[in-house]
C-alpha cells in the first residue's frame, strides 16, 4: 500500500481511551497520532468513510486542564491487528482547531514511544 500520509505519526504509549461521542460507545484507544489523524486500536469493525466524532479522553497533560477533546472524523481505512479480535483503524481529523492542535502536540510530545533511551547524563 502507497504511504500518503503527510505527517509523521507518533507510536504513544499512553491507553488513551478514544469514544464516538454520539454512538457512545469505546471505539478503542489511541496506537498512534498526529495533527490531521490518529489510528484507533478497538474491537470493533468500522466501515471506511464513516463520518462520525470522536471522543478522546487525555491523558495526563502539563498546563493542560481538559480532560477530553471532541473531533469531528472520517474512518480511512480499517485492517485487522496482528491480534485476531482487534481493528486498526484509520481517522482523518476534519474542522481540527488550534488549540486542539497544541493539544495533539502536547499528547505527542508527552506520551511518544521512544525506541532509544534518552542520553545518559554522565
Amino acid at each position: 500500500m502507497q504511504e500518503r500520509r503527510k505527517a509523521q505519526r507518533k507510536n504513544l504509549m499512553a491507553y488513551t481511551q478514544v469514544f464516538d461521542l454520539y454512538g457512545g460507545y469505546l471505539l478503542g484507544y489511541l496506537g498512534d497520532l498526529h495533527e490531521q489523524g490518529a489510528m484507533v486500536i478497538g474491537q470493533r469493525f468500522v466501515e471506511e468513510n464513516t463520518e462520525l466524532t470522536l471522543a478522546i479522553e487525555l491523558p495526563e497533560l502539563p498546563h493542560i486542564s481538559t480532560s477530553r477533546i471532541t473531533v469531528p472524523a472520517r474512518t480511512a481505512w480499517c485492517q485487522p491487528d496482528i491480534s485476531p479480535e482487534f481493528f486498526n483503524v484509520g481517522f482523518e481529523f476534519r474542522d481540527v482547531t488550534p488549540e486542539q492542535i497544541l493539544i495533539i502536540q502536547a499528547i505527542m510530545e508527552n506520551y511518544e514511544f521512544r525506541r532509544t533511551p534518552p542520553p545518559s547524563s554522565e
